[in-house]
């Protein structure tokens, strides 16, 4: 298994060096990490430059994808890795702080047969301290998203070989074949199309080899629920119901 870990970044000069030590931190280091340098106008590359600089746990690559959008610079990056060799990609993202044995879990996932595996979002603690509210309602932010997708017109077609499942961008792993043959992510903005969920659907019409483990763990930021407040947040998730002025929330 080559695996490699894709994490798309724009303008996360302040948010990527957790990450990246993060990953440096896992109990398994057998992979390759690509930071998709989608635009930045601040620092985030010079960043990923010291730390692969300082880095001798695994190869680090800078790739540029100057097309704004979550699902471009996602799919420049899972594409790239295929192109180098990677036979299963994971990814998450620059404000996102996998647990130490994330890798270890994705690849328990892939060995038991699994195309696309994902599992819990959780709340980061580490950035400013949590109010109550935040630290109860991400997951039940989460756990209302996924509900609804079971639900949502877009996310029923009796063509789709298994049910939906939520799986958040920043804590998602994939074959390489299932990514081709699913045509991989949408290069899509944000605020257009949540591309992780463009790429459930995608892979549900040619395989049902998905699911979520509950040991592939992913600590996100809450900065977007504290900009945006739960109702809001929940109409962002919700088909973009809501419109921030502001998309990317720093």
């Amino acid at each position: 298994m080559r695996l490699w870990v894709v994490i798309p970044a724009y303008d996360e000069e302040r948010s990527i060096g957790a990450t990246l030590r993060r990953l440096a931190e896992q109990t398994d280091l057998g992979f390759t990490l690509a930071v998709v340098d989608n635009g930045s106008t601040d620092g985030t590359a010079q960043v990923v430059k010291e730390f692969a600089a300082g880095n001798g746990a695994f190869d680090v690559r800078i790739v540029r994808e100057p097309e704004k959008g979550t699902g471009a610079a996602a799919d420049t990056g899972v594409r790239h890795a295929i192109a180098a060799g990677a036979t299963h990609v994971a990814r998450t993202d620059a404000d996102c702080l996998p647990h130490h044995g994330w890798v270890a879990a994705v690849r328990r996932a892939f060995g038991d047969g699994l195309e696309l595996v994902s599992g819990p979002l959780l709340p980061r603690t580490d950035e400013f301290p949590l109010k109550f509210w935040e630290r109860r309602l991400l997951p039940a932010v989460i756990d209302l998203a996924a509900l609804f997708g079971r639900f949502r017109p877009g996310n029923q077609d009796p063509l789709y070989l298994g049910p939906y499942v939520m799986m958040p961008g920043c804590n998602l792993a994939i074959t390489a074949d299932l990514y081709e043959r699913a045509g991989g992510f949408p290069r899509s903005r944000i605020e257009d199309v949540h591309e992780d969920r463009a790429l459930v659907n995608r892979v549900r019409r040619v395989s049902g080899a998905y699911g979520l483990r509950k040991d592939v763990v992913v600590y996100g930021s809450v900065r977007r629920l504290r900009a945006y407040g739960l109702v809001r947040t929940l109409g962002w998730y919700a088909d973009h119901r809501y419109r921030p002025p502001v998309v990317d929330v720093r």
